[in-house]
């Protein structure tokens, strides 16, 4: 979260609104994505399993196959348990509300209110938040009650932001509506750090004998998820997006709360 912040900062730096509604750093803004990207692909080849007696590299072919193979045997299996189930309607939802900043946050909210350097600010504005955020929410995490209640905040904040934005959100004149769109973004980071430490902590507790598999589900349905929005992203409406959000959200915390409080009985055990 706090590279994710700095990323921000950095974008908000380098874009400049220039006459005519142009931008100007778009150019400088891409070698520095191309150059990060780059050096963490290097550096992630620099990752590998160790054997906690030798402390080698595992490099051989078959080895790599191996795990490919295990990876994906895990994943499947995964599939036939309950838990990860209805945990994955969540998961698809964390992926949603991230694409949803990304791809109608800052053309539909930001830009028309603050223009496009407004677009960096904004974004800081909710990198800072959801690094707040997942910082509180992972300290005060301690089990899975904790959990079904942090989780239950954050959805509720986004939910909130929902129904205002499908209500009477408009773009109006003034210093209001300068604010509103930072609001917002501040908002929304804060539900999608606590959303996004709680998966993590939550896969962690109920999935501790496959976690390889278990974090493979969470990226899989994020990723899944994302590129679904930034494809139809172009021929939906803003409010169509957000009910689609709704309904998103009201089926993943209806699955969550189910599989707490019903599966994993979060609060018996508590007063146990």
């Amino acid at each position: 979260m706090t590279l994710q912040l700095v990323g921000n900062l950095m974008t908000l730096a380098v874009l400049r609104d220039e006459k005519g509604g142009s931008t100007s750093g778009t150019t400088l803004l891409l070698i520095l994505f191309l150059c990060s990207m780059t050096l963490g692909t290097i550096l992630m080849c620099f990752l590998s399993k160790r054997n906690g007696k030798e402390e080698r590299l595992q490099e051989s072919p078959v080895s790599f196959s191996s795990s490919i193979g295990s990876l994906l045997k895990s994943i499947l299996i995964l599939l036939l348990d309950v838990r990860i189930l209805l945990i994955i309607p969540l998961i698809a939802y964390s992926g949603l509300q991230q694409a949803f900043v990304w791809a109608e946050y800052t053309k539909e909210i930001v830009k028309p209110a603050l223009g496009e350097r407004g677009v960096g600010g904004a974004m800081a504005i909710y990198g800072i938040f959801d690094a707040l955020s997942s910082l509180a929410a992972g300290r005060l995490t301690s089990g899975l009650s904790t959990i079904t209640i942090i989780v239950s905040g954050g959805a509720l904040i986004q939910l909130i932001v929902l129904l205002w934005l499908l209500a009477n959100y408009s773009v109006s004149g003034g210093l209001l509506a300068s604010l509103l769109p930072l609001v917002i973004g501040a908002l929304w980071g804060i539900g999608d750090g606590v959303l996004n430490t709680q998966l993590s902590a939550l896969l962690g507790i109920l999935f501790k004998h496959d976690l390889e598999g278990a974090f493979a589900q969470l990226k899989l349905w994020q990723s899944v998820s994302i590129a679904v929005v930034f494809f139809v992203s172009t021929s939906i409406s803003l409010q169509t997006m957000v009910v689609i959000l709704l309904v998103a959200l009201c089926i993943s915390v209806a699955g969550f709360l189910f599989l707490t409080l019903k599966v994993e009985k979060a609060f018996l055990y508590r007063a146990a």
